[in-house]
């Protein structure tokens, strides 16, 4: 039983972007679902899909995104910040900014899950899930 599925599914994205493979598959939950959405959304990932082949266990997709000249991944650092033994909390003045505004932190917050600059945006702290670059 995996105790930190978030850091699973942070771990499992990184492994295959290690080893350049172009499909991703991870076992799906609400949380992992909005992360990907995020993902997708500011251009980390080229495509998902949510699968529910019959069975009640759903897994996601993943399609990772490379440049094609250079074969570099788009995601070049995937960090955990909060985990089950310690949750970071911050306000929206304790806000991070990941590589100085170039990479997002993912925020669960109490209007759901966002990126650092939507939160400051909506004036909402929260736990900062992960940082990615």
């Amino acid at each position: 039983m995996v105790t930190d599925p978030i850091a699973d599914y942070l771990t499992r994205m990184r492994n295959a972007i290690a080893v350049k493979h172009r499909v991703v598959e991870i076992p799906a939950s609400k949380l992992k679902k909005e992360i990907t959405k995020i993902l997708f959304e500011k251009g980390y990932i080229a495509n998902y899909k949510f699968e529910n082949d019959g069975t009640p266990a759903q897994s996601i997709k993943i399609a990772l995104k490379y440049d094609p000249v250079t074969k570099m991944s788009a995601i070049s650092d995937l960090k955990r910040i909060s985990s089950p033994g310690l949750r970071r909390y911050v306000s929206v003045d304790q806000m991070p900014r990941v590589l100085n505004g170039l990479g997002i932190a993912i925020i669960s917050t109490s209007k759901g899950l966002m990126t650092d600059k939507e939160a400051r945006t909506l004036n909402v702290g929260g736990e900062v899930l992960c940082y990615v670059s």
